[in-house]
């Protein structure tokens, strides 16, 4: 961040105030507010921070206008086509994409710690079979810094490094766990000889009677779901780590601070809420009618999954998730399927329509993501824990790097109060 030459100026009452601007590498200037309240005595107003720089950041950028989004520089479309989710974490967490040797070291000690302390096994065992796992999961993970104790000194960076590693790998654990136990069938141990991927699938779907082998193309789409979702910039699962890793908190009590605000349907729960849309219109000849339904400005009803509130002009993964869609549903056929078979449909409809077009409500990566794990066999309660799963490191990276910040401050927004004022206590037999 560098100051600029430029200056915003406040006046009001009579008075005016000069305030520095700082100019990013990248989007709008900003205006620094730090010593308003100080030197003017007010504060600002910006109800959901939807205005409001709360930190410098290196890690991801997001112009939502133009459909870009970049980690440390790189775009994601190159990144979901090139490269895989471990060398994305590398580059999240380290600033560079790494070496041959660097990748290779990583992926091993992220291999080396899938496994969680045996006893965590009664953690799970203690909620009711049908808790959501997404309750099961901040549960969980909450309860590691429990475990591990030599990992949560946030300032030791030694400490923080292990309790990275340990999240990012761990966590595809926890989440297949979750699920086990939700459907009643035994845990399944991570596999050391699989990738990162394709051991997750195998801990959802195996079983210990039989031999299950995990299908490449399913490997490579659930790996393209991890990318896609590493990091978001500061969203508000994102802010909730931050915020509460100003006040010290241990970085597992953050992580799951994250997930149980990624919880909210209006956040991580979109493509289980477009999914739920898919099996209400329930069948291909209704679309229409649904069509016309998110037409009608008096009607409550909109489609899941078609635009973002980032994005106005198209979601720059959508297009990447599109094509990993297209290539489960090949391997697997919607034939029998009727919600695959409506969403397909809806997606053609939609993409035709100009109504759609002139308001640029195109399918984003929650509709396609929805349409694979849907495909894959994993009930909706799972959508979002995948999703926790797939942003624990770009968590992980915002808090190394809020950490390392010299400026960093506990988080304390204001207020515009609106409340009564003082009044004096009244004797309840006098009320």
């Amino acid at each position: 961040m560098t100051e600029t030459a430029k200056t915003a100026t406040l006046s009001f009452d009579g008075k005016s105030f000069e305030l520095p601007m700082h100019s990013p590498t990248a989007g709008p200037d900003v205006i620094d507010i730090r010593k308003l309240y100080a030197d003017a005595g007010v504060f600002t107003y910006d109800p959901g921070f939807t205005s409001t720089a709360s930190c410098d950041s290196t890690i991801t950028y997001i112009d939502g206008g133009a459909g870009v989004l970049l980690h440390r520089g790189y775009p994601i479309d190159q990144l979901a086509a090139k490269s895989h989710y471990l060398e994305v974490c590398y580059l999240l967490l380290y600033g560079e994409l790494p070496t041959a040797a660097q990748l290779e070291d990583f992926e091993l000690r992220v291999t080396r710690h899938t496994m969680i302390h045996e006893q965590m096994h009664n953690f799970f065992r203690g909620f009711r079979r049908d808790a959501h796992p997404m309750a099961t999961m901040v549960g969980v993970v909450g309860a590691m810094s429990a475990f591990y104790h030599d990992s949560t000194d946030i300032s030791d960076p030694w400490q923080r490094e292990v309790a990275s590693i340990r999240l990012v790998a761990k966590m595809p654990t926890i989440a297949a766990m979750a699920y086990k136990y939700s459907i009643g069938q035994p845990f399944v141990y991570p596999r050391n000889d699989l990738d990162y991927a394709a051991n997750f699938l195998h801990m959802c779907f195996s079983v210990p009677a039989e031999k299950y082998e995990v299908n490449p193309i399913l490997s490579r789409a659930m790996d393209r779901i991890f990318t896609l979702h590493a990091d978001h910039e500061q969203n508000a699962s994102t802010s909730t780590v931050r915020l509460a890793s100003s006040s010290g908190a241990n970085p597992f009590a953050c992580i799951a601070a994250g997930i149980a605000c990624l919880w909210g349907p209006a956040h991580g729960g979109a493509n289980q809420a477009c999914l739920e849309m898919l099996k209400e219109i329930g069948s291909v000849e209704r679309i229409p009618e649904f069509i016309a339904r998110a037409k009608d400005k008096d009607d409550p009803f909109r489609l899941m999954g078609f635009g973002h509130r980032v994005y106005k002009n198209f979601d720059p993964r959508a297009k990447v998730m599109k094509q990993s869609a297209d290539e489960v549903l090949d391997l697997l056929g919607i034939e029998d399927n009727p919600i695959l078979q409506v969403a397909k449909e809806l997606e053609k409809q939609a993409l035709e329509d100009p109504y759609f077009a002139e308001k640029k409500l195109f399918p984003n990566v929650d509709f396609y993501s929805g349409i694979i794990l849907e495909a894959m066999g994993f009930p909706t309660s799972m959508f979002t824990p995948i999703f926790a799963l797939s942003r624990t490191v770009g968590w992980i990276s915002q808090w190394k790097e809020m950490i390392g910040d010299p400026q960093m401050k506990i988080g304390r927004p204001r207020q515009l109060y609106l409340g009564e004022t003082e009044r004096d206590y009244v004797d309840v037999e006098d009320r």
